[in-house]
């Protein structure tokens, strides 16, 4: 069901696909070595992958933040990464649109 025709009663996470597979697999137990971590998560984003509320998942992850697992298809270091780029990027557009509302200023 497309975002925009979901609602209270049919939230985005009662379409997903983990909610059929063991939670574990998206968390990390305590003290995982890290091969078993990885290959963990790559088992995770393959189910992420056939979910048809991938995109959801991994905007509800970054927004809240989420700090731990995979979620939408990304592990947390990698949302940490993806939410760095949005900063930088939020801050060049604030800055582009300080700097030209500055030259229409000076030009008016």
């Amino acid at each position: 069901m497309p975002a925009r025709e979901r609602d209270q009663d049919n939230p985005w996470h009662s379409d997903a696909v983990c909610r059929r597979d063991e939670a574990g697999l998206f968390f990390a137990p305590s003290k995982e070595p890290t091969a078993a971590r990885l290959s963990r998560e790559e088992a995770a984003k393959r189910v992420c992958a056939r979910c048809p509320v991938m995109v959801e998942c991994r905007e509800h992850a970054l927004l809240q933040p989420e700090p731990y697992g995979v979620w939408g298809g990304l592990t947390a270091a990698e949302r940490r990464v993806v939410l760095a780029r949005r900063r930088r990027r939020d801050l060049e557009l604030q800055k582009a649109t300080r700097t030209a509302a500055g030259t229409i200023a000076a030009a008016g």
